[in-house]
């Protein structure tokens, strides 16, 4: 079959596949990132000779040379999306974005883009030849998670003239365990996730090291997630370490911090810029400092707060923690405007509402 205009898949189907008893028992209760189907996307890359070798074939080890490039320089990038099971038929909520936001992140890495209609392909002939690991009931899917990286053996700080192209595939449950619930954040005073004319707008691994640090000082202080502050002046909120931030005022509006080469242009966010200016909310794109939105949950004028991202979705903020103190967002509760963004967008992604947009993109 053919994954895009250039280039066909060869088939190798795995030939020891998980038996269909032990893959019901683990699609019982998947949890996140823990278990993965039995099938993986592979396509190389040669400077000179283009993308070639495209390949469905058992997902395994990769072989792998200690002098490869990413191992020493860190050329990688990776994307996450999700395909659902729904009444009719199986579907990818905006794979079309996630193409795009890939191409972005291997140019801002010095990679070969792969171009847009094989990375659909690719995540077309993965959920084809697995279909049967898409888990069921409220809050299940099958987590996709393509990425690429390095594989040129040297030593030596330029780009890479080889590289590898992977697809994986994990059933997945909700991204927070006992369901949607508001979240503690710490914010980070210390550690910063990225800074202007880096790397924070593209998605790469680095970025996620970069966050681990304070994640753990979140742990360390009670707290679900970290929350970065801006890099030049540690003032002005810039996201989590894996989500984008909203902020809802009293008259309404939603506020978001602007991409300003720094976050992550988040497909869930612009999703979630859409729904609420359908429902006839103001959205701004502009910075909200740490302070602001203190004294805008003390007061009342910020009355939600929440974060979003493919994996969790929506999911209300509660609590508020730095070394300055704490305070509460929404009286620690999920806000209503948060939750109907939430069920709306859902209810697109799952096919329990028209897709207004053309986001849903039907695989099977």
């Amino acid at each position: 079959m053919s994954g895009g205009d250039t280039l066909d898949f060869e088939i190798r189907r795995n030939p020891q596949p998980v038996s269909d008893a032990e893959r019901t028992a683990l699609l019982a209760n998947p949890g996140f990132g823990r278990i993965f189907t039995d099938h993986m996307v592979t396509i190389r890359y040669a400077e000179g000779k283009g993308w070639y070798d495209a390949r469905v074939e058992a997902r395994g080890p990769i072989p792998m040379d200690p002098a490869a490039a990413v191992l020493h320089y860190a050329q990688e990038i990776f994307e996450g999306l999700k395909a659902y099971q729904t009444d009719d038929g199986v579907t990818m909520f905006r794979p079309e974005a996630n193409a795009a936001r890939f191409t972005a992140s291997a140019q801002r890495m010095a990679m070969p883009a792969l171009p847009e209609d094989l990375f659909l392909g690719s995540l077309h002939q993965l959920i084809e030849i697995d279909r049967s690991w898409i888990p069921q009931g409220e809050g299940a899917s099958l987590y996709l998670r393509p990425f690429q990286f390095a594989t040129e053996v040297f030593l030596g700080v330029r780009p890479a003239t080889e590289y590898l192209y992977c697809a994986i595939a994990s059933p997945v449950g909700s991204y927070f365990t006992g369901g949607v619930k508001p979240v503690s954040v710490w914010a980070s005073q210390e550690y910063t996730r990225a800074a202007p004319g880096g790397t924070g707008a593209a998605k790469c691994g680095g970025n996620y090291a970069a966050s681990l640090i304070a994640q753990g000082e979140a742990a360390a202080h009670g707290c679900d997630q970290a929350l970065f502050l801006d890099a030049v002046e540690r003032t002005y909120v810039d996201e989590l370490s894996g989500m984008n931030v909203f902020f809802v005022y009293d008259d309404g509006t939603l506020v978001t911090p602007p991409l300003t080469g720094a976050i992550l242009p988040g497909i869930t966010r612009d999703s979630v810029m859409t729904l609420a200016r359908r429902a006839g909310h103001t959205v701004q794109e502009r910075p909200v400092s740490l302070t602001e939105w203190q004294e805008g949950a003390v007061s009342g004028r910020i009355r939600e707060a929440f974060a979003c991202g493919t994996a969790a979705v929506i999911t209300p903020i509660g609590v508020v923690k730095s070394p300055d103190g704490e305070f509460t967002v929404a009286d620690g509760g999920s806000g209503e405007v948060t939750m109907r963004l939430r069920q709306e967008l859902v209810d697109i992604q799952r096919g329990r509402a028209a897709d207004d947009f053309g986001w849903v993109h039907r695989v099977l």
